[in-house]
């Protein structure tokens, strides 16, 4: 901010608002040309959900060390970890979505209080925030602006901050005190997937830490939900290898203008994720809806064959979400369930069913979210959108 820079032939010069000569540190790129190319695929955004299981592994695997979580890369030792009074994440869109399932985690095996705002309110609602708690910041460019300037209030009130960013050397970043940066690569496809899923596997890997050090979970404990995380990519392996699901899903939405995606808990957090994608890249209206509260409103809004897609992984809310989808089944809803594939749905229950392979259930929102990413893609191509570039939408919101 406040610089110039002058471009000649072979050299860049950086020059402050008056004129004067600023020495700039010279970072490299550390992905090549391949990363910013198809490679075969049809859109950038099919490219970047089937690189999600190497992300995850690029991710996460220099911070397991011993099999336990280990962050002290950005000084975040469990010594710090569990000093912590409140946590706060401040992010937008998909950022937040990845969020919402970190603080549902954080507090079901940290027991931490986690609050998750939009950077657009953050600000806006004075919020109490004071040292000795944590504020998250999550943003893929680093550059959201809404988020830096959360992050700078933040900082204000005495708070240690902690960035999630996909770019290094990003303005989230250098101002953050501590920085936990996401292998995505480049992310060309304004829909965010990958960027997604490692923001994801970031707030699994600090839950389990603050777990642990917090006395909430055994080391065995986090040993064995550490374990289950670095399986997260060979499983995804098998859920791309079956888009066929999702192809027929997205032809049976494709002249549709409206529908809802429902769950509960964890499952609540990612049809937000799902229905975001929907509605950003195909135009088709979408809402996301917690299961429990249909019929408080929402119910009403529910017509003969339209089209909803109920998330259903977490088996101790099964029977009650079931419960939920038989209600907008019976009002002639075209049901979508997509839960564990060993379960058995009838006719009263769902129209169709997408079945995922199963691991614990803090951790099913890892699988579940590929095939909403792929739904909402082949919906997009079936309606002839431009997948990578959907109208009135930037990569990088750089305004408030």
């Amino acid at each position: 901010e406040n610089e110039i820079a002058v471009l000649d032939d072979g050299k860049v010069e950086f020059f402050d608002v008056h004129g004067i000569p600023v020495e700039k540190e010279m970072l490299v790129a550390d992905f090549d040309m391949e990363a910013a190319e198809k490679g075969g695929y049809a859109h950038f955004m099919l490219k970047e959900i089937h690189e999600q299981p190497t992300a995850i592994k690029t991710t996460i695997t220099p911070r397991i060390v011993d099999g336990m979580p280990n962050l002290e890369e950005c000084g975040l030792t469990y010594d710090r970890l569990k000093g912590y009074n409140n946590i706060f994440v401040v992010a937008c869109g998909t950022a937040m979505h990845a969020g919402l399932v970190g603080k549902y985690v954080l507090e079901k095996i940290g027991r931490i209080p986690v609050t998750v705002d939009m950077a657009s309110e953050f600000r806006y609602r004075d919020p109490i925030i004071a040292k000795g708690d944590l504020v998250i910041l999550v943003s893929q460019s680093g550059e959201t602006a809404d988020t830096l300037a959360a992050l700078r209030m933040a900082k204000e009130r005495g708070a240690e901050t902690l960035s999630i960013v996909n770019v290094k050397g990003s303005s989230i970043a250098r101002e953050s005190d501590m920085v936990l940066y996401t292998h995505a690569g480049p992310e060309i496809s304004v829909a965010s997937t990958k960027a997604y899923i490692v923001q994801l596997s970031v707030f699994y890997l600090l839950s389990f830490a603050i777990a642990y050090a917090r006395g909430a979970i055994s080391k065995e404990e986090c040993m064995r939900l550490t374990a289950e995380l670095q399986n997260v990519p060979n499983m995804l392996e098998v859920v791309l290898k079956t888009p066929d699901n999702c192809q027929y899903v997205a032809s049976q939405l494709v002249n549709k203008e409206n529908l809802l995606y429902i769950g509960r808990g964890l499952d609540y957090a990612l049809s937000m994720e799902g229905s975001l994608k929907l509605k950003e890249i195909s135009y088709i209206h979408s809402e996301s809806y917690a299961a429990g509260e249909l019929k408080h409103g929402t119910i009403s809004l529910v017509t003969n064959n339209m089209p909803v897609i109920a998330v259903a992984t977490q088996r101790e809310l099964l029977d009650k979400t079931i419960s939920n989808v038989k209600e907008v089944k019976a009002r002639g809803a075209y049901v979508v369930l997509v839960t564990h594939g060993y379960i058995n749905v009838d006719d009263e229950v769902a129209d169709y069913k997408i079945g995922l392979p199963t691991i614990d259930d803090l951790l099913m929102p890892m699988l579940t979210v590929v095939p909403l990413q792929l739904i909402a893609y082949y919906t997009s191509v079936l309606r002839g959108n431009d997948v990578d570039k959907p109208r009135n939408l930037a990569k990088s919101v750089t305004v408030e």
